[in-house]
């Protein structure tokens, strides 16, 4: 079976009764037909529409008896002779139609009665409400505009493979009215960032999406060939160091909504490819970054949801009330009982995390990266109403300032919400001695692992001419939307996740 029939089938899996193959045969016909007449419907170019579905039904009282044009996908149809009723769904919803012999004559509606199910269509006629109370159009006058040459499925939202859904995301959203309002949404919520950040005298910009260089942050890269220079070049795996060039340019408030890629699983929160939002705010600290975030969060979910108090799968989410804080050692030892602070050696921390049970990815690892892997193991999954976890250890966290109350760990800290880490921000890093150090440990690290790692020395360069006192800021948009829109994953949100093409 080649491709085009496992298209074909998929499509028609919830119409046994029909033969696919057949029933695209016949509409072939039907189309050959049309243009042997000098109808083809594909050479329709344009159709001024006056009206959409949803406008009618919003502003009926105003409409009602008004002559309309509207253009659509025919989406059912109750034959009853001489007169039918179909329903035609454009962008903003759907209504019914009202065709009869006597008012669009003999001619066209034998023609009409060969069109079909998800047909694109044009309708002329006038505003009316029936004996049942539905808002409808009378028509005067109908007009094929393009040709469904599939028949849709009746049932697609039943369908128990959700990832025919994903890879044939055109039908699910024909289908369903639910998906295409996810994805209203989430342009919504993206709107509402940038207004937010706008709002707050921040730039947005762009920065480059092909690197010459991989550096040593512990995401895998993709790799192309650029031929033109003959060089291999890496998808971005994060904006943040082009930002921060910025911050040196003197932009004291720079943000970008941009598209990051990362060779690495997929899972209900991970797709190779997905949105950030990062910003950068000079003379800023990571406290300012938490105020900040949570008064976005709170903003924009007020602004689509209508509250900041959200139900997400059964749960309810209150981001209206104060967002609970934590240090990362109080949290550990809040959940697990372990205290950094008990420890005396490296040796100490490894000796906890094995009587807890965790397995150390390093055998040689340090108390914080002993901490943060408790974190990992004991809390994270806890973290269900918004909850800062601040003061991250020097280990893994290679781009934040050290606290000059305890240089064992930075002013950096992430935001957790159903059990997920939602972003992540420092107080950002900006001696570039210290930067080089760890830069250099980084890619060590990274080389060990195979990776064609490199110091940026460009970056590096630019914190030598001098980099302000800045708080640095990145989240998942998708993450953001899922939750907004109550979705349980990164693929529901994607209007085309990344799927293995079919054999």
């Amino acid at each position: 079976m080649n491709e085009q029939e496992n298209i074909t089938n998929s499509v028609a899996e919830e119409t046994p009764e029909q033969d696919v193959f057949e029933v695209k045969k016949v509409r072939l016909e039907k189309l050959n037909a049309l243009r042997a007449a000098g109808k083809d419907p594909y050479a329709v170019t344009s159709y001024a529409r006056d009206c959409t579905a949803g406008t009618i039904k919003d502003e009926f009282d105003r409409l009602e008896n008004t002559e309309v044009r509207i253009a659509g996908r025919m989406m059912s149809r109750r034959d009853m002779g001489k007169a039918n009723f179909i329903d035609v769904a454009d962008g903003s919803g759907r209504i019914q139609v009202y065709i009869r012999v006597n008012d669009i004559g003999e001619d066209a509606f034998a023609e009409y009665k060969k069109w079909d199910i998800g047909d694109i269509i044009g309708v002329e006629g006038t505003v009316f409400r029936t004996r049942r109370g539905e808002i409808s159009i009378h028509a005067h006058k109908v007009e094929l505009l393009s040709k469904s040459l599939l028949p849709l499925p009746e049932k697609f939202h039943g369908l128990v493979d959700k990832e025919l859904r994903y890879r044939r995301r055109y039908v699910d959203l024909i289908m369903n009215p639910e998906v295409k309002d996810t994805f209203y949404k989430r342009s919504r919520i993206i709107s509402e960032v940038r207004r937010y950040l706008d709002g707050r005298g921040y730039l947005e910009v762009d920065t480059p999406v092909l690197h010459t260089l991989e550096i040593g942050a512990a995401a895998r890269p993709f790799i192309t060939h650029h031929n033109a220079l003959d060089i291999d070049m890496y998808l971005r795996i994060e904006t943040e160091l082009y930002l921060k060039r910025l911050i040196v340019g003197g932009f004291d408030k720079v943000y970008e909504v941009g598209r990051i890629f990362r060779n690495e699983g997929m899972d209900s929160t991970h797709n190779p490819e997905f949105t950030t939002v990062e910003m950068y705010e000079a003379y800023a600290d990571y406290m300012d970054m938490m105020e900040l975030i949570e008064d976005l969060y709170r903003t924009v979910a007020r602004n689509v949801c209508g509250s900041a108090k959200i139900m997400y799968q059964g749960t309810e989410i209150d981001m209206e009330s104060p967002w609970k804080r934590m240090t990362m050692t109080e949290a550990v030892k809040e959940y697990c009982g372990a205290d950094y602070y008990a420890w005396q050696s490296d040796e100490d921390a490894r000796a906890e995390a094995k009587k807890l049970g965790v397995q150390l990815e390093d055998p040689a690892a340090t108390k914080g990266l002993v901490l943060a892997a408790l974190f990992d193991a004991f809390v994270e999954e806890h973290l269900v109403q918004p909850t800062f976890i601040y003061d991250y250890p020097v280990e893994n966290s290679p781009l934040a300032k050290r606290k000059a109350s305890d240089p064992m760990f930075t002013e950096r800290f992430e935001y957790f919400i159903t059990g997920h880490e939602m972003g992540n921000a420092f107080s950002e890093l900006n001696d570039p001695v210290d930067q080089r150090r760890r830069f250099e440990k980084q890619v060590e690290q990274r080389r060990k692992e195979g990776a064609n790692a490199e110091v940026d020395e460009d970056f590096i360069m630019a914190l030598e001419y001098g980099m302000p006192p800045t708080g640095g800021l990145g989240f998942g948009m998708d993450r953001l939307v899922m939750l907004l829109t109550d979705s349980p994953s990164i693929r529901d949100v994607l209007l085309f996740p990344t799927m293995k093409p079919l054999k």
